[in-house]
């Protein structure tokens, strides 16, 4: 039995019924199953959106599949739409969806389909909705499917639960940068004695008095490189997707370690909220990335409150307000960001907020470590379910 006769490919769906908003997917807000981002979008849509999409819709991106920009929709977002860069598949037969999705997912079929698209002739490696649609599904009964699916979704709601937890620790740091250093409600501040609008002691500095913009970084004896692409940045969280990291033996384009934000520069990846935070990587290593980001790391503040600024309205206005070029490729003027004010705190109230926040972005990389250890073993599990090697 192939995809095809299992799945619509691409069912019709006429999407000019929704002119007042739409919740958008697009490929880069799916990877590996999960997904990031929905936008909310009014008035003006991407000319991409026209998928119309329903709970238990595959969507599998046709460009560049080694990426892994797929996903199985079950969420309820009203009006939801997703890029014509996906093939939706949609189940017309009593063939279980879930064990579908975990099929097309195995190195096997990524690799299958990546050989396709770099063959294509396309601008971008691709494949089309008839490649997918000739993929042989495992002749497995309905039983051995639902059996495989609760084996393999067992990993996949622990993963679930740790994103939650991610998204509320984040919330948490920064409705805590918030509360002490937008609205002047830290430990305190009840009898804090205020100037010019700010505590006393407090001061504005030009952000490149108190950050260090694209340090110079020295490599030292090191001989391999991990490199970080535009494409781990996400758009609503700190974590950095290692999956996109390069290792080469050569380092090129940015350089950050440990404790340094990195902000995207370069439309409309600074728009949509690309930033990340570098964690978790071996001490004093030298990481490359990106020339289309800007490193910051901290000079008279520290690691945490910088990544917080970077994430807050006023920064991020600041930045896109002062971005120039031509329509589409516009960039951040990397000398009006560093002339930017940014509130210095005074050293003991700063220094408190970091022994509450370290805790936080620490939980935070210990969910991400476990993140990946399930994934590692829901994979290695993957192919074994499939070929029958390990029975059910």
């Amino acid at each position: 039995m192939k995809v095809r006769d299992s799945f619509s490919l691409n069912p019709v769906g006429n999407t000019s019924k929704y002119t007042d908003f739409i919740n958008y997917i697009d490929t880069s807000s799916v990877n590996a199953g999960l997904l990031s981002e929905v936008s909310f979008l009014e008035d003006e849509f991407p000319s991409r959106a026209q998928r119309l999409v329903r709970p238990g819709d595959i969507l599998y991106s046709s460009v560049r599949p080694n990426l892994r920009h797929y996903y199985l929709y079950n969420d309820s977002y009203e009006h939801a739409v997703a890029s014509t860069g996906f093939v939706l598949l949609r189940n017309n037969s009593s063939y279980n969806t879930r064990f579908a999705f975990y099929y097309l997912s195995t190195n096997e079929v990524v690799k299958y389909l990546s050989n396709i698209a770099e063959l294509s002739q396309s601008t971008f490696p691709s494949f089309s909705s008839k490649d997918i649609g000739k993929i042989d599904l495992p002749d497995i009964d309905r039983k051995a499917q639902d059996q495989i699916v609760s084996i393999l979704s067992a990993y996949d709601n622990l993963i679930e639960v740790n994103n939650k937890r991610i998204k509320v620790l984040e919330q948490m740091a920064e409705n805590l940068y918030k509360e002490w250093f937008v609205r002047f409600r830290f430990p305190g501040h009840e009898k804090a004695d205020f100037e010019n609008g700010i505590p006393k002691g407090w001061a504005y500095r030009r952000a490149d008095e108190v950050i260090d913009f694209n340090p110079t970084l020295k490599t030292g004896n090191q001989t391999e490189f991990t490199i970080i692409p535009m494409e781990a940045l996400s758009t609503n969280s700190m974590v950095l997707d290692s999956g996109c990291f390069v290792r080469q033996d050569s380092i090129s384009g940015r350089r950050s370690q440990n404790g340094d934000t990195l902000l995207a520069k370069i439309t409309p990846c600074l728009e949509n909220g690309k930033t990340g935070f570098v964690m978790g990587m071996p001490e004093n290593e030298v990481l490359g990335g990106s020339t289309e980001f800007v490193v910051m790391r901290s000079k008279a503040l520290t690691p945490h409150y910088v990544y917080c600024i970077a994430r807050s309205y006023y920064f991020r206005q600041t930045a896109i307000l002062s971005m120039n070029g031509a329509d589409g490729r516009q960039r951040v003027d990397e000398d009006k960001l560093k002339s930017t004010k940014i509130l210095q705190p005074e050293k003991t109230v700063l220094d408190h907020f970091e022994t509450i926040v370290t805790p936080i972005f620490d939980g935070v990389y210990q969910m991400v470590q476990e993140n990946k250890n399930l994934i590692q073993q829901r994979d290695l599990l993957l192919p074994r379910l499939m070929s029958g090697k390990l029975e059910v």
